[in-house]
């Protein structure tokens, strides 16, 4: 068995608030320089560098690469032989809150949905995998809402041809348009039930984009860049710089389908305790 402490997760969870914040993910960064070599569309170009010019800036003066800094989603793989001393969530929501305040991030947060009110850093959406073994992993998603706005579900008949799945998914894209900031990585999530197409579509989000495309991924991926959007919706070859896909079993009566797309800001930090 391992003993971890809700004070050591809590001061993990903090430095990972800043690290998603303030340091854009590698593989990110990387494939937006690739779409700024390749671009000829001289705005597309000019965006494409002013984004990269900006997280190169957000990292040495530790500022936060978008204003919108999210509404937090903590995944956590839960070893199973893993003991946590302590109030498991209260000691990542606890993390959220340092971590935001000190990084003088955003509140983002509000209580009730519908009443609104004062806005504040918690409490984060926490999705826990129980796992084999002796190890605790915590990944924070900073998600923020100009894309997260932009999800889509349909329930497809089971007996749906793939050119119709593929086609919702384009127009999902379609639909974010500028409002999503592009370009786009685009998470999308096949079977089990209504919402775990959902969050098998946010999970999909947390893959490396410079791992190579599944056929279909990389069909869709095509087919989204010839919808000239274009960085910031101002036209050119980068409207999305990924698609990734994750499925689960399903029941035979049904074939969910859900899009969740990220911003040029994909941002997330891991780490294995």
């Amino acid at each position: 068995m391992k003993v971890i402490t809700a004070k050591t997760i809590t001061q993990t969870v903090a430095d990972l608030c800043a690290q998603a914040n303030f340091v854009l993910r590698k593989d990110v960064l990387s494939r937006l320089k690739a779409a700024w070599r390749k671009e000829a569309n001289k705005r597309a170009k000019d965006i494409l560098k002013a984004t990269i010019d900006n997280s190169a800036l957000a990292q040495r003066q530790r500022l936060a690469i978008c204003q919108d800094t999210g509404l937090p989603c903590v995944f956590v793989e839960l070893g199973q032989e893993v003991i946590v001393k302590g109030d498991f969530k209260k000691a990542i929501n606890k993390g959220i809150e340092i971590g935001y305040r000190e990084g003088y991030l955003r509140a983002s947060i509000i209580k009730d949905p519908l009443a609104r009110g004062v806005s504040g850093y918690s409490p984060a959406i926490i999705h826990i995998d129980v796992v084999p073994g002796k190890r605790l992993k915590l990944t924070v998603l900073p998600k923020g809402f100009g894309c997260e706005n932009k999800t889509q579900l349909k329930m497809f008949k089971p007996t749906e041809e793939i050119t119709q799945i593929k086609k919702f998914i384009i127009e999902a894209a379609k639909a974010a348009g500028p409002d999503a900031c592009p370009p786009f990585v685009i998470g999308v999530g096949i079977g089990g039930s209504a919402e775990y197409a959902c969050l098998l579509a946010k999970k999909a989000l947390l893959k490396n984009i410079q791992l190579k495309p599944a056929r279909l991924e990389k069909e869709l991926l095509q087919e989204i860049n010839k919808l000239n959007i274009g960085p910031m919706g101002l036209g050119g070859k980068t409207t999305a710089l990924a698609v990734h896909i994750e499925t689960f079993p399903t029941h035979i009566a049904g074939l969910p389908v859900a899009v969740n797309i990220s911003c040029h800001a994909l941002r997330s930090a891991a780490k294995i305790l």
